[in-house]
């Protein structure tokens, strides 16, 4: 009961500052609910507060309230346009992981940064943060301080995405008539989930565009987060070679793949079925706009969730690959993307 009392203490607290960000977010749509929402939660981090009291509805609403608006995203999208464009992007995703894991693997050999760190890194960083790492983590052995720094490292330049990338996107020249080449860009480039939404959603505020640049954002970030089953099984092959034993576990493909992508599918599946029945897809309307909403809670806990000055005293060896890999993912995806006219 206790723990249900500071549950809710939390996500209240995340909701009631969630509200005027998304307020000043539709007043003041160049910046966005989402983007405000991390800086006010970072800026209140750095306040004295029990924390204790609510760091359960943080971490419920950073993750659980994060993935009910992916899930709720999914109503709107026909599965044929989420098959269309992970073809599209495919060629760019494959390009950016592989980037990133060699440059994960520079690090590791010349920062002298250790393997378990630098893989993490990689993973986070090229396929989808904190969902990759705690994937990864149990198959390469990662001890807990591990795993908090490199989740750490993803949160620090996930921020930096979500504020640079809307104007780097505006310098670039990239269509505000359409969301297609940003959501392309938003998709391949940012690492977590959060920060894709909260990066795709700031550009639709920008240019008016409704949900259209968020729809191919999430969709392209679909395809991307399910390389985690190879990326897993490869790693898995590879600690068991290393170890020289037979009895290493098998990496488990059902966790692997997180479960609200699933229901994300199943969501697009049921719009793409109304849509063949003639069904209006205005009608789901309500949920894409209730999924803005819950995006803006979950950037408020992941900005408290955002220590930056204990991030910069850990370390800089670990910040230096993060930045290294989220630099390489970026140039690449803008290179492949104006290379293959996705522009």
């Amino acid at each position: 009961m206790k723990w249900l009392q500071q549950e809710r203490l939390g996500l209240t607290l995340c909701t009631l500052i969630a509200i005027p960000c998304y307020m000043l977010g539709q007043k003041f749509p160049l910046i966005g609910g989402p983007v405000i929402a991390i800086i006010v939660g970072m800026l209140l981090a750095q306040c004295s507060f029990n924390r204790q009291l609510f760091e359960k509805g943080i971490t419920y609403a950073s993750k659980q309230i994060l993935q009910y608006a992916v899930i709720l995203l999914g109503f709107g999208l026909n599965l044929r346009i989420v098959f269309e464009t992970g073809l599209q992007s495919l060629p760019i995703i494959i390009c950016t992981i592989t980037i990133a894991l060699l440059v994960a693997y520079l690090c590791y050999r010349y920062l002298s940064i250790n393997s378990t760190m630098a893989i993490l890194i990689g993973v986070g960083s090229s396929i989808c943060g904190g969902s990759a790492i705690a994937a990864t983590a149990p198959i390469i052995k990662a001890n807990d301080k591990d795993i908090a720094q490199a989740i750490a490292v993803i949160f620090f330049f996930n921020v930096i995405a979500a504020l640079l990338f809307p104007p780097l996107g505006i310098f670039l020249g990239l269509s505000p008539i359409s969301g297609e080449a940003f959501g392309l860009f938003a998709g391949t480039a940012v690492n977590d989930t959060s920060s894709v939404t909260a990066t795709a959603a700031t550009w639709d505020s920008m240019f008016n565009l409704g949900s259209e640049t968020l729809d191919k954002a999430v969709t392209v970030k679909l395809t991307r987060t399910l390389t985690i089953i190879p990326i897993t099984l490869l790693l898995a092959y590879g600690t068991a070679k290393k170890m020289k034993t037979s009895n290493t576990t098998a990496p488990n493909i059902k966790k692997a793949v997180p479960a609200f992508i699933l229901y994300f599918i199943s969501a697009s599946l049921l719009t793409t079925l109304s849509s063949a029945l003639g069904i209006p897809i205005e009608i789901f309307s309500p949920f894409k706009s209730l999924s803005k909403f819950f995006i803006v809670i979950a950037m408020v806990a992941i900005g408290l969730n955002t220590n930056i000055l204990k991030l910069i005293s850990n370390g800089p060896k670990p910040l230096l690959t993060g930045f290294l890999c989220w630099c390489s993912i970026t140039i690449t995806a803008l290179f492949l993307q104006y290379t293959l006219g996705f522009w």
